[in-house]
């Protein structure tokens, strides 16, 4: 009779024998091993034990365990950091925290317990498995260990327990409470009873199954059990034994030696449920890493895409942001594999071998613009919601000008755009980082109070500011912004610290090219920079923030970097360098990073490639140029487009002749993109008026003029599915061997370096410089600063300085009329006729 007793002593070894055979089996993924971690506070030596019995289970195995001790002055603060760590490793599949917490400080055990991840907490022990048992989900949660063994055990009997009267004695979160739930779900007919339970011997009586977890010795007489009954004995109680060395000896709850007589299975103490228990945490963690390894693909984000169904006819923007739900941040976060410390509130924040590069740039536009972000998400949504393709897309925040013109407020537009709308649309963060940067510079807060100066009251009565804190946003650029005429002033300054910001790839380099800014010149001709007046480290601390991209997303849940706004005429229009190199590094092997380049080819992509790619040292796959039907009938003779205004009726009205006149611009744009030896995309961002005809004319000419193809867009109305013939030309262009150049040596004169932008990207005879230029020229080549790039600030609306010349213009002279160094963003800006710096920077 005994022998089926001591059957369950084994029962453990068969567990872990199976699972040993399970985990051979993952070696279809080289280098695999299922992952757990046990956390430990303090030094007890019971836990010692325990956790040394899990160690060994695990070798056994082949789970690659780890063991985590803190000491016992460790704060619930940095338990808690240690876990959020362990969650987010995803070489780990399950986390136990010992238990109990053997600290000096207080700890909630609760919230402890609740912090380590659902789908890590092999122990079964967070509020989320617990509360999925207790409804019946048994196969979406993970099952408490002791109860889940005691459940293996019962099965090994071969007695059913449907239908049974199942006893369970004990009520602790661990055993008594989840082992009811199991009996329950599993049909048995369930008693929970305690200490406290008056009838308590009549109700042992009536059980077909005991579970007895109270944790007092022997409490449960052998006269009690029901003949032939399962007993399942999870006591471990010590009692007085002179015949031990120790001087006392391991029992159960249960009377064993009387109990034995009676039941027909129990369970011995020690060598019944421990052994189980330690196998029930092993297999858990091993089904952990069967689940982690089903939605797993090496090198792919484990991300959710949201599906969208465009509605006809389709809702404003705004209307489209309102109705999408988007996922909290964390969860994208974790989902493209950022760490929570890469990650703040404000957006939470590093190239990558053979991930690819796209950068998107357009035709020159009309005041309407040809839909280059939405094309540049539209394509991002399709790579990655589409495709299935680690994708990130990286644009710039919106910039004044456009933020509020005809173009509406999203970034993007129609099903191709982020959300949610109301995160920005009522300021752009950078701007207003560097803004307060410098008012907290020139008026610092003192014990919680404003430091001003009454020099600086009399300047705020002087602007009609009546107080002096708080201030809002507006009066505050009056402040900090002086219409001087030295070589620098407030507002200049904010320019050059975006185009600073976005061309730094850390701290310690912002930091650098700060300390660089020029802002007058001494009497020997020597620059003066901020360097020289000690403001650089208070400023590049009021700026740390103010370097992180901001991570947001897409209506169909692709993530975006959202980070800086440098104007697209006095400096390099595009998004940060930092948000692209963590893009880059996100995405991995075989992922795409979709960036933009402000304004058309011939300005915003030349100073992407010539500024942007010289000091980030990234190297674009493929250029895609963004083009409509409208801009080229502009550039083929239609009369101009005004913003706010109707389209003129030739617009609307098919005119081939008109359309194909227009499209040598398109031409000359895919040229452009060409002298930098990268294939050219041609997406033809596809308009309701447009017809069939119109766009087969338009894309034919794209690949005349040497595109590697040409495709048409209607992400705006379909989201990705619009751009899944854009995304899949960009996939096969970009296996193309790239033959990348810059269009100018640095070192050669400034005067030739503008001469080369002016001829090959302008189509210019030739530059003209005013004397003034000439002037700053000589003086910046003696200060050393001759061998930056140059920047061209020049109208967007024509490839001349002319905004009202379309199509190529041909024979014209640039005129470079002022020059100024922006030594600290590292390149010279060169103004043409009729542009000044005082009107740049309003």
């Amino acid at each position: 009779p005994y022998l089926r007793h001591f059957i369950l002593l084994f029962m453990s070894r068969l567990v872990k024998e199976q699972l040993k055979k399970e985990v051979a089996a993952m070696n279809q993924f080289p280098g695999f091993r299922p992952g757990l971690v046990v956390l430990q506070v303090g030094d007890r030596d019971d836990s010692n034990l325990y956790i040394s019995m899990k160690l060994k289970a695990a070798a056994e195995i082949g789970i690659n365990a780890n063991h985590i001790r803190l000491p016992e002055t460790a704060t619930e603060d940095e338990v808690l950091q240690r876990i959020v760590a362990v969650n987010e490793n995803p070489a780990v599949h399950g986390l136990i925290v010992q238990l109990p917490l053997d600290s000096i400080n207080p700890m909630n055990t609760e919230k402890v317990t609740n912090a380590v991840a659902p789908e890590k907490d092999v122990d079964g022990l967070t509020s989320i498995n617990a509360g999925k048992l207790s409804r019946g989900d048994l196969g979406d949660c993970f099952i408490p260990c002791t109860p889940n063994g005691c459940m293996e055990l019962i099965s090994q009997t071969g007695v059913s327990v449907m239908g049974k009267n199942a006893v369970v004695i004990g009520r602790s979160k661990i055993v008594g409470a989840p082992m009811h739930d199991l009996l329950l779900w599993n049909h048995a007919t369930v008693t929970t009873c305690h200490s406290k339970t008056l009838d308590l011997a009549e109700q042992v009586g009536r059980a077909d199954i005991l579970v007895v977890g109270a944790g007092r010795a022997e409490m449960v007489k052998g006269e009690w059990v029901k003949e032939g009954a399962v007993v399942i004995d999870c006591g471990i109680n010590h009692i007085p034994d002179s015949s031990k060395a120790s001087g006392k000896r391991v029992v159960g709850d249960v009377h064993y030696p009387s109990a034995i007589e009676r039941a027909g299975y129990i369970t011995p103490v020690p060598g019944g449920v421990g052994p189980m228990t330690v196998a029930m945490l092993m297999k858990n963690t091993v089904e952990s890493a069967k689940r982690f390894l089903q939605k797993y693909t090496p090198g792919k984000w484990n991300i959710e895409y949201t599906k969208k169904n465009p509605l006809e006819p389709q809702p404003s923007d705004a209307e489209i942001s309102c109705s999408c739900q988007s996922k909290p941040i964390g969860q994208l976060a974790r989902e493209v594999g950022l760490f929570s410390e890469e990650v703040e509130p404000y957006g939470r924040t590093l190239s990558s071998i053979n991930s690819f590069y796209v950068t998107v740039t357009r035709i020159t536009s009309t005041p309407l613009g040809e839909g280059k972000c939405t094309t540049t998400l539209g394509l991002a949504q399709a790579l990655g919601a589409h495709l299935n393709i680690n994708t990130f897309a990286c644009v710039q925040e919106p910039s004044p000008g456009s933020f509020f013109g005809a173009r509406g407020i999203a970034v993007g537009g129609g099903y191709s755009q982020i959300i949610p709308l109301e995160e920005f649309a009522f300021g752009m963060i950078s701007q207003v980082y560097i803004l307060q940067a410098l008012f907290d510079l020139l008026v610092p807060l003192k014990k919680g109070q404003r430091s001003v100066s009454p020099a600086q009251l009399n300047r705020l009565k002087k602007l009609g500011i009546e107080k002096s804190d708080p201030l809002t946003r507006t009066e505050i650029r009056r402040f900090v912004q002086l219409d001087i005429d030295p070589d620098t002033d407030s507002g200049s300054l904010e320019n050059e610290i975006m185009a600073i910001l976005s061309l730094s790839s850390s701290e310690e380099e912002m930091q650098q090219r700060l300390a660089k800014i020029v802002v007058a010149t001494n009497k020997s001709g020597d620059p003066v920079t901020t360097e020289d007046l000690v403001c650089v480290g208070p400023l590049a601390m009021l700026l740390k923030d103010a370097l992180k991209p901001v991570l947001m997303q897409t209506v169909e849940g692709t993530p975006v970097f959202l980070h800086t706004s440098p104007l697209a005429d006095i400096a390099q229009g595009s998004p940060s360098i930092l948000a692209d190199k963590l893009a880059l590094k996100m995405v991995g092997s075989g992922g795409f990073v979709v960036t933009e380049s402000g304004h058309g080819a011939d300005i915003g992509l030349e100073k992407f490639f010539n500024i942007k790619c010289r000091y980030s040292g990234l190297r674009p796959d493929v250029v895609v140029i963004v083009a409509t039907v409208h801009s080229l009938k502009m550039h083929g003779g239609a009369p101009p487009v005004q913003a706010g205004l109707p389209l003129p009726k030739e617009y609307s009205q098919e005119n081939l002749k008109q359309l194909e006149r227009g499209c040598c611009h398109l031409k000359r744009q895919v040229e452009n993109a060409q002298a930098f030896g990268l294939p050219v995309i041609v997406a033809v961002n596809k308009f309701s008026g447009d017809t069939e005809a119109e766009l087969e004319l338009v894309c034919g000419q794209a690949r005349q003029a040497g595109a590697f193809d040409a495709v048409q867009c209607t992400n705006w109305s379909e989201g990705g599915a619009g751009a899944l013939a854009l995304a899949e030309a960009v996939q096969r262009a970009a296996k193309l061997p790239g033959q990348f150049s810059f269009l100018y040596d640095t070192q050669i004169p400034a005067a030739d370096k503008l001469r080369t932008v002016a001829q090959k990207m302008y189509g210019a005879k030739d530059i003209e410089l005013s004397p003034k230029s000439k002037e700053k020229l000589a003086i910046y080549t003696k200060q050393g600063f001759g061998n930056l790039p140059v920047c061209i600030a020049k109208t967007h609306l024509s490839l001349s300085n002319d905004p009202m010349l379309k199509g190529v213009p041909t024979n014209f002279m640039l005129p470079i009329t002022d020059i100024k160094a922006n030594v600290g963003a590292g390149f010279l800006c060169c103004l043409t006729e009729s542009v000044s710096f005082i009107l740049l920077y309003l």
